[in-house]
Protein backbone atom coordinates (compact mmCIF):
# COMPACT_ATOMS: atom_id res chain seq x y z
CA UNK A 1 0.00 0.00 0.00
CA UNK A 2 1.46 3.67 -0.79
CA UNK A 3 1.41 6.18 1.81
CA UNK A 4 -1.03 9.28 1.38
CA UNK A 5 -0.45 12.70 2.24
CA UNK A 6 -2.56 15.24 2.70
CA UNK A 7 -0.82 18.92 1.61
CA UNK A 8 -2.90 22.07 2.80
CA UNK A 9 -1.41 25.14 0.50
CA UNK A 10 -0.70 22.43 -2.42
CA UNK A 11 -1.17 25.03 -5.08
CA UNK A 12 1.68 27.43 -3.52
CA UNK A 13 5.52 26.89 -4.41
CA UNK A 14 6.29 25.11 -2.16
CA UNK A 15 2.71 22.48 -2.31
CA UNK A 16 3.41 22.27 -6.22
CA UNK A 17 7.12 21.23 -5.89
CA UNK A 18 6.30 18.99 -2.32
CA UNK A 19 3.49 17.13 -4.66
CA UNK A 20 5.46 16.44 -7.45
CA UNK A 21 8.29 15.20 -5.03
CA UNK A 22 6.02 13.03 -2.79
CA UNK A 23 4.38 11.24 -6.12
CA UNK A 24 7.76 10.39 -7.69
CA UNK A 25 7.81 8.80 -4.13
CA UNK A 26 5.23 6.90 -4.78
CA UNK A 27 2.18 8.39 -2.90
CA UNK A 28 -1.09 9.03 -2.86
CA UNK A 29 -1.02 13.02 -3.22
CA UNK A 30 -4.05 14.61 -1.43
CA UNK A 31 -5.02 18.49 -1.76
CA UNK A 32 -6.21 20.72 0.73
CA UNK A 33 -8.79 22.93 -1.22
CA UNK A 34 -10.76 25.35 0.20
CA UNK A 35 -13.81 25.45 -3.03
CA UNK A 36 -12.37 24.44 -6.27
CA UNK A 37 -12.17 28.07 -8.00
CA UNK A 38 -8.84 28.35 -6.28
CA UNK A 39 -6.46 30.77 -8.65
CA UNK A 40 -3.77 29.44 -8.48
CA UNK A 41 -4.76 25.84 -9.23
CA UNK A 42 -3.27 26.18 -12.24
CA UNK A 43 0.29 25.79 -10.31
CA UNK A 44 -0.58 21.81 -10.30
CA UNK A 45 -2.66 21.40 -13.24
CA UNK A 46 -0.12 19.17 -15.27
CA UNK A 47 -0.41 16.98 -11.66
CA UNK A 48 -4.34 17.07 -11.42
CA UNK A 49 -4.74 13.73 -12.65
CA UNK A 50 -2.44 12.20 -10.01
CA UNK A 51 -3.93 14.30 -7.13
CA UNK A 52 -7.40 14.04 -5.45
CA UNK A 53 -8.53 17.40 -3.59
CA UNK A 54 -11.02 17.68 -0.86
CA UNK A 55 -12.40 20.35 0.77
CA UNK A 56 -11.04 22.10 3.71
CA UNK A 57 -10.78 25.51 5.53
CA UNK A 58 -7.55 26.26 7.70
CA UNK A 59 -10.32 28.90 9.27
CA UNK A 60 -12.96 26.30 9.77
CA UNK A 61 -12.18 23.47 12.34
CA UNK A 62 -15.20 20.99 11.40
CA UNK A 63 -14.08 20.74 7.64
CA UNK A 64 -10.29 20.15 8.37
CA UNK A 65 -12.00 16.73 10.61
CA UNK A 66 -14.40 16.09 8.30
CA UNK A 67 -10.74 16.17 5.51
CA UNK A 68 -8.45 14.27 7.32
CA UNK A 69 -11.19 11.71 8.37
CA UNK A 70 -11.98 11.36 4.62
CA UNK A 71 -8.26 10.75 3.72
CA UNK A 72 -7.06 8.94 6.56
CA UNK A 73 -3.29 10.88 5.34
CA UNK A 74 -0.09 8.82 7.00
CA UNK A 75 1.16 12.41 6.44
CA UNK A 76 0.03 16.18 7.01
CA UNK A 77 2.32 18.82 5.08
CA UNK A 78 0.77 22.40 6.69
CA UNK A 79 2.15 24.52 3.98
CA UNK A 80 -1.24 26.49 3.78
CA UNK A 81 -0.58 30.07 4.70
CA UNK A 82 -0.53 34.04 3.83
CA UNK A 83 3.32 33.82 3.07
CA UNK A 84 3.80 37.56 2.04
CA UNK A 85 5.69 39.05 5.34
CA UNK A 86 4.74 43.16 4.19
CA UNK A 87 0.93 42.33 3.90
CA UNK A 88 0.72 40.81 7.77
CA UNK A 89 0.92 44.74 8.93
CA UNK A 90 -2.16 45.59 6.80
CA UNK A 91 -4.20 42.08 7.56
CA UNK A 92 -2.30 41.29 10.75
CA UNK A 93 -5.53 39.60 12.50
CA UNK A 94 -6.14 37.30 8.86
CA UNK A 95 -2.97 36.16 8.87
CA UNK A 96 -3.09 35.37 12.31
CA UNK A 97 -6.17 33.20 12.33
CA UNK A 98 -4.66 30.87 8.97
CA UNK A 99 -1.10 31.36 10.02
CA UNK A 100 -1.36 30.73 13.74
CA UNK A 101 -4.90 29.20 14.69
CA UNK A 102 -4.94 27.41 11.45
CA UNK A 103 -2.37 25.78 12.89
CA UNK A 104 -3.67 24.80 16.19
CA UNK A 105 -7.03 23.81 14.69
CA UNK A 106 -5.06 21.02 11.81
CA UNK A 107 -3.79 19.82 14.90
CA UNK A 108 -7.23 19.28 16.48
CA UNK A 109 -8.52 17.92 13.50
CA UNK A 110 -5.21 14.73 13.63
CA UNK A 111 -6.15 14.78 17.62
CA UNK A 112 -9.71 13.78 17.06
CA UNK A 113 -9.09 11.66 14.17
CA UNK A 114 -6.96 9.81 16.06
CA UNK A 115 -8.85 9.15 19.33
CA UNK A 116 -5.66 11.14 21.22
CA UNK A 117 -8.15 12.32 24.00
CA UNK A 118 -5.69 11.82 27.01
CA UNK A 119 -2.15 13.47 27.32
CA UNK A 120 0.68 10.89 25.95
CA UNK A 121 -2.10 8.87 24.87
CA UNK A 122 -0.99 5.46 23.31
CA UNK A 123 1.77 6.05 19.76
CA UNK A 124 0.69 9.50 19.25
CA UNK A 125 -1.66 8.45 16.75
CA UNK A 126 -0.06 7.27 12.89
CA UNK A 127 -0.68 10.99 11.27
CA UNK A 128 2.74 12.52 11.18
CA UNK A 129 2.34 16.39 11.13
CA UNK A 130 4.75 18.87 8.79
CA UNK A 131 4.41 22.47 10.14
CA UNK A 132 6.07 25.03 7.93
CA UNK A 133 7.72 27.57 10.15
CA UNK A 134 9.41 30.12 9.17
CA UNK A 135 12.99 32.51 9.45
CA UNK A 136 10.67 35.24 10.31
CA UNK A 137 10.40 33.78 13.76
CA UNK A 138 14.22 34.49 13.92
CA UNK A 139 13.58 38.38 13.71
CA UNK A 140 15.54 40.74 15.33
CA UNK A 141 18.31 38.19 15.19
CA UNK A 142 20.20 37.36 18.70
CA UNK A 143 23.19 35.51 17.26
CA UNK A 144 24.35 35.20 13.32
CA UNK A 145 23.66 32.15 12.00
CA UNK A 146 20.72 30.51 13.49
CA UNK A 147 20.06 27.06 14.35
CA UNK A 148 17.67 25.11 16.06
CA UNK A 149 18.31 26.59 19.54
CA UNK A 150 18.76 29.66 18.64
CA UNK A 151 15.30 32.45 20.53
CA UNK A 152 13.29 33.55 18.57
CA UNK A 153 12.42 37.64 18.31
CA UNK A 154 10.10 38.67 15.37
CA UNK A 155 9.26 41.46 13.69
CA UNK A 156 5.85 41.22 12.06
CA UNK A 157 2.78 40.15 13.07
CA UNK A 158 3.46 37.46 10.39
CA UNK A 159 6.40 35.98 12.45
CA UNK A 160 4.63 36.35 15.52
CA UNK A 161 2.03 33.93 13.46
CA UNK A 162 4.33 31.31 13.01
CA UNK A 163 6.07 31.40 15.71
CA UNK A 164 3.10 30.38 17.80
CA UNK A 165 2.11 27.93 14.91
CA UNK A 166 6.11 26.44 15.66
CA UNK A 167 5.38 26.69 19.58
CA UNK A 168 2.07 24.76 19.29
CA UNK A 169 2.96 21.78 17.12
CA UNK A 170 5.94 21.71 19.71
CA UNK A 171 3.56 21.51 22.48
CA UNK A 172 1.10 18.94 20.83
CA UNK A 173 4.25 16.91 20.27
CA UNK A 174 5.10 17.02 24.05
CA UNK A 175 1.40 16.80 25.30
CA UNK A 176 0.14 14.40 23.18
CA UNK A 177 2.94 11.96 21.61
CA UNK A 178 2.03 13.24 18.29
CA UNK A 179 4.72 12.76 15.41
CA UNK A 180 4.97 16.80 14.86
CA UNK A 181 7.64 18.29 13.52
CA UNK A 182 8.28 21.97 12.05
CA UNK A 183 11.26 23.10 9.35
CA UNK A 184 12.37 26.59 9.97
CA UNK A 185 13.12 27.25 6.20
CA UNK A 186 14.83 29.90 5.67
CA UNK A 187 13.99 32.21 2.21
CA UNK A 188 13.38 29.83 -0.66
CA UNK A 189 12.58 31.12 -4.39
CA UNK A 190 11.60 29.59 -7.40
CA UNK A 191 9.98 30.53 -11.07
CA UNK A 192 6.86 29.74 -9.24
CA UNK A 193 7.50 32.35 -6.38
CA UNK A 194 4.42 35.16 -6.81
CA UNK A 195 5.14 38.04 -8.71
CA UNK A 196 5.13 39.97 -5.06
CA UNK A 197 8.16 38.14 -3.29
CA UNK A 198 11.12 40.76 -4.12
CA UNK A 199 13.13 37.93 -6.17
CA UNK A 200 10.34 37.28 -8.68
CA UNK A 201 9.37 40.86 -8.82
CA UNK A 202 13.11 41.34 -9.40
CA UNK A 203 13.50 38.83 -11.79
CA UNK A 204 10.26 39.45 -13.90
CA UNK A 205 11.14 43.57 -14.23
CA UNK A 206 14.74 42.33 -15.62
CA UNK A 207 12.97 40.19 -18.83
CA UNK A 208 10.47 42.86 -19.25
CA UNK A 209 12.73 45.36 -19.30
CA UNK A 210 15.63 43.35 -21.58
CA UNK A 211 12.36 42.62 -23.85
CA UNK A 212 11.59 46.67 -23.73
CA UNK A 213 8.12 46.22 -22.07
CA UNK A 214 9.52 47.90 -18.85
CA UNK A 215 12.06 51.00 -18.30
CA UNK A 216 12.54 51.05 -14.79
CA UNK A 217 11.90 48.97 -11.31
CA UNK A 218 11.84 50.17 -7.69
CA UNK A 219 12.98 48.29 -4.78
CA UNK A 220 12.91 49.30 -0.84
CA UNK A 221 15.67 48.55 0.93
CA UNK A 222 18.62 46.66 -1.03
CA UNK A 223 20.67 45.97 2.21
CA UNK A 224 18.98 43.52 3.69
CA UNK A 225 20.42 39.94 3.66
CA UNK A 226 18.75 36.76 3.33
CA UNK A 227 20.06 32.83 3.23
CA UNK A 228 18.48 31.90 -0.03
CA UNK A 229 17.89 28.83 -1.71
CA UNK A 230 15.76 26.68 -4.16
CA UNK A 231 11.89 25.74 -3.12
CA UNK A 232 12.44 22.38 -5.17
CA UNK A 233 15.85 21.38 -2.66
CA UNK A 234 14.04 22.68 0.66
CA UNK A 235 10.53 19.93 0.06
CA UNK A 236 13.25 17.14 0.23
CA UNK A 237 14.09 18.57 3.58
CA UNK A 238 10.05 18.61 4.65
CA UNK A 239 10.00 15.07 3.14
CA UNK A 240 12.82 13.85 5.04
CA UNK A 241 11.69 15.15 8.86
CA UNK A 242 8.97 12.83 8.38
CA UNK A 243 10.93 9.47 7.66
CA UNK A 244 12.82 10.19 10.91
CA UNK A 245 12.40 7.19 13.77
CA UNK A 246 11.99 10.24 16.32
CA UNK A 247 10.39 13.73 15.66
CA UNK A 248 12.11 16.61 16.21
CA UNK A 249 12.73 20.28 14.39
CA UNK A 250 15.42 21.83 12.07
CA UNK A 251 16.61 24.74 10.46
CA UNK A 252 16.56 24.59 6.32
CA UNK A 253 19.30 27.18 4.55
CA UNK A 254 22.07 27.19 2.40
CA UNK A 255 24.21 28.93 5.39
CA UNK A 256 25.42 31.64 2.53
CA UNK A 257 24.14 35.31 2.89
CA UNK A 258 23.22 37.72 0.07
CA UNK A 259 20.99 40.71 -0.30
CA UNK A 260 18.95 42.33 -2.02
CA UNK A 261 21.48 44.73 -4.14
CA UNK A 262 23.52 41.39 -4.98
CA UNK A 263 19.98 39.65 -6.19
CA UNK A 264 19.22 42.76 -8.58
CA UNK A 265 23.08 42.68 -9.66
CA UNK A 266 22.92 39.23 -10.59
CA UNK A 267 19.68 38.81 -12.53
CA UNK A 268 20.90 41.90 -14.67
CA UNK A 269 24.13 40.93 -15.11
CA UNK A 270 22.92 37.44 -16.81
CA UNK A 271 21.23 39.48 -19.27
CA UNK A 272 23.96 41.79 -19.61
CA UNK A 273 22.45 45.38 -18.27
CA UNK A 274 24.04 47.13 -15.71
CA UNK A 275 21.30 47.04 -12.96
CA UNK A 276 22.61 51.09 -11.84
CA UNK A 277 20.57 52.62 -15.23
CA UNK A 278 17.05 50.55 -14.21
CA UNK A 279 16.52 50.53 -10.54
CA UNK A 280 15.38 53.04 -8.01
CA UNK A 281 14.36 53.51 -4.56
CA UNK A 282 11.07 53.88 -3.15
CA UNK A 283 10.80 54.61 0.82
CA UNK A 284 7.27 53.11 0.86
CA UNK A 285 8.32 50.05 -0.07
CA UNK A 286 11.26 49.47 3.18
CA UNK A 287 8.78 47.19 6.06
CA UNK A 288 8.25 49.05 9.14
CA UNK A 289 9.97 46.87 11.31
CA UNK A 290 12.47 45.34 8.93
CA UNK A 291 14.74 41.85 9.31
CA UNK A 292 17.91 42.70 8.50
CA UNK A 293 20.00 39.58 8.48
CA UNK A 294 19.15 36.13 8.31
CA UNK A 295 21.55 33.06 8.14
CA UNK A 296 20.91 29.64 8.19
CA UNK A 297 23.27 26.88 10.57
CA UNK A 298 21.56 24.18 8.88
CA UNK A 299 24.52 21.48 10.48
CA UNK A 300 21.48 19.43 12.07
CA UNK A 301 19.71 18.97 8.92
CA UNK A 302 22.75 17.99 7.22
CA UNK A 303 23.70 15.26 9.45
CA UNK A 304 20.65 14.02 10.98
CA UNK A 305 18.67 14.44 7.52
CA UNK A 306 21.36 13.73 5.08
CA UNK A 307 19.97 17.08 3.54
CA UNK A 308 22.01 19.11 1.10
CA UNK A 309 21.29 22.19 -0.95
CA UNK A 310 21.91 21.55 -4.84
CA UNK A 311 21.22 24.84 -6.21
CA UNK A 312 23.18 28.19 -5.53
CA UNK A 313 21.88 31.57 -5.68
CA UNK A 314 23.45 32.48 -8.52
CA UNK A 315 22.26 29.63 -10.19
CA UNK A 316 18.91 30.59 -9.03
CA UNK A 317 18.34 33.92 -9.70
CA UNK A 318 19.35 32.78 -13.21
CA UNK A 319 17.16 30.39 -13.51
CA UNK A 320 14.29 32.78 -12.44
CA UNK A 321 15.00 35.22 -14.95
CA UNK A 322 15.09 32.62 -17.76
CA UNK A 323 12.04 31.30 -17.03
CA UNK A 324 10.41 35.15 -17.05
CA UNK A 325 12.19 35.70 -20.16
CA UNK A 326 10.46 32.63 -21.50
CA UNK A 327 6.97 33.40 -19.89
CA UNK A 328 7.19 37.20 -21.31
CA UNK A 329 8.37 36.01 -24.93
CA UNK A 330 5.29 33.70 -25.25
CA UNK A 331 3.09 36.88 -24.06
CA UNK A 332 4.55 38.72 -26.89
CA UNK A 333 3.70 36.41 -29.02
CA UNK A 334 0.36 35.28 -28.05
CA UNK A 335 -0.18 39.62 -27.97
CA UNK A 336 0.80 39.67 -31.41
CA UNK A 337 -1.30 36.63 -32.67
CA UNK A 338 -4.58 38.13 -31.28
CA UNK A 339 -3.22 41.64 -32.94
CA UNK A 340 -2.91 40.09 -36.24
CA UNK A 341 -6.26 37.91 -35.61
CA UNK A 342 -8.24 41.23 -35.33
CA UNK A 343 -7.58 42.69 -39.02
Amino acid sequence: MSKRALITGITGQDGSYLAEHLLAQGYQVWGLMRGQANPRKSRVSRLVSDLSFVDGDLMDQASLVSAVDKVQPDEIYNLGAISFVPMSWQQAELVTEINGMGVLRMLEAIRMVSGLNGSRNGDGGQIRFYQASSSEMFGKVAETPQCETTIFRPRSPYGVAKTYGHFITRNYRESFGMYAVSGMLFNHESPRRGAEFVTRKISLAVARIKLGYQDKMSLGNLDAVRDWGFAGDYVRAMHLMLQQDEPGDYVIGTGQMHSVRDAVRIAFEHVNLNWEDYVSIDPSLVRPAEVEILCADAERARTQLGWEPTVDFPELMCMMVDSDLRQASREREYGDLLLAGSW
